[in-house]
């Protein structure tokens, strides 16, 4: 059985906060005619710091989408082995127990992917598998948290890497001056994130089930625009309005599952934005602490895409866990509209008896 372990994060040290964000804001868009409105909504999110790559300063320039991506990969480079090496450590591993690491990010590209510098530069075994996801944004940590479960259900005695790897920062556009963009301007930060599923042992979330959903006609409502200048974060309206129909889509996968998503023990979940999960407490009739390991990354990390739902996993690692066989819910959202979903109990690596009993 599939265990995910305990994820290791990391932030880079430039922070910034949300005094700091309204002023550029003001200083930069003095003349918006739709200042106060965006003003506002980042004030809303609720979010105090953010971690960034670069100081601010370098990061409100834009030196070029070429220079800008070389920065990416330099970062990359920089800060993953660390936070890959404390998952590793967390989950009683080594590089050459890994069978398949999973790399997700969508603020930068390479190929070949980081997964093969990984393998060459910290002596991951030549036959490990690879496998790169790119477009599927904040949505990419759940749908890892996925395909490591499917990896380890095909092959039982193998284990998955996963590594989140977002540097948001270096996807500022200063020509968008569209309400999302300023929006986003003041929601989105930096971080890294790693996490190993092992196929047998190991303590933290036993997955039992996984899923995934699509709203139909929302592809255009999270997207990029690809330019000469790189990336264009395209940002719907409508985009907070998602939980109500998402809601229903893991109740179903609860229910096929034979639970009840409104009674469960612990909810790991992305954090888009303070109604996202507001909303999702509402229709998923939880009260709101439910999700307060995601709040508290929203508010000292900003929006860090796709390793939001491994730093939320991190912060309830850092509680103490559950009690033994907790049942529990993660998933992110992202483009698409998309969900991935997952469900599993709580379990510790000397309490199999324990589980096996409680999933008979």
């Amino acid at each position: 059985m599939a265990t995910l372990c305990r994820p290791a994060v990391s932030v880079p040290e430039h922070v910034i906060t949300m005094e700091e964000t309204l002023d550029l804001a003001r200083a930069h868009h003095a003349d918006h005619p739709q200042l106060p409105l965006a003003l506002r909504l980042i004030e809303n999110t609720g979010v105090r710091t953010r971690h960034i790559v670069q100081p601010i300063e370098e990061t409100l320039k834009h030196p070029g989408f070429a220079e800008r991506n070389a920065l990416y990969e330099a970062e990359a480079k920089a800060r993953v082995p660390a936070v890959v090496r404390r998952a590793l450590d967390d989950a009683g591993l080594r590089t050459t127990d890994i069978d398949v690491i999973i790399y997700v990010s969508c603020t930068g590209f390479m190929m070949p992917s980081l997964t093969a510098w990984l393998i060459n530069a910290m002596d991951f075994s030549s036959d490990t598998r690879q496998i790169p996801i790119a477009q599927l944004g904040c949505a990419a940590g759940g749908a890892a948290v996925n395909r490591a479960h499917d990896f380890c259900t095909a092959y039982p005695e193998a284990n998955a890497l996963i590594v989140a790897c977002e540097f948001c920062s270096l996807c500022y556009q200063p020509t968008d001056l569209g309400v999302g963009s300023l929006l986003s301007n003041g929601l989105f930060g930096d971080g890294v994130a790693a996490a190993v599923v092992r196929g047998r042992g190991g303590t933290g979330i036993t997955l039992e089930r996984n899923g995934s959903y699509l709203i139909p006609k929302t592809e255009d409502w999270i997207a990029y625009d690809v330019r000469a200048t790189g990336f264009h974060f395209m940002l719907d309206k409508r985009v907070p309005t998602t939980m109500e129909p998402l809601a229903p889509a893991l109740q179903e996968l609860a229910g096929r599952h034979g639970w009840n998503a409104s009674e469960l023990d612990f909810y790991i979940i992305h954090a888009g934005g303070p109604r996202i999960l507001d909303d999702l407490s509402k229709f998923l009739q939880v009260p709101p602490d439910a999700f307060r390991f995601s709040r508290a990354t929203l508010t000292e990390y900003g929006n860090i895409a796709s390793a939001v739902v491994l730093d939320a996993l991190r912060r309830l690692f850092d509680e103490g866990g559950p009690h033994d066989t907790a049942r529990g819910l993660l998933a992110g959202f992202g483009p698409g509209i998309t969900a991935e979903m997952s469900l599993g109990r709580w379990s510790r690596s000397d309490d199999r008896s324990a589980l096996a009993e409680a999933t008979v």
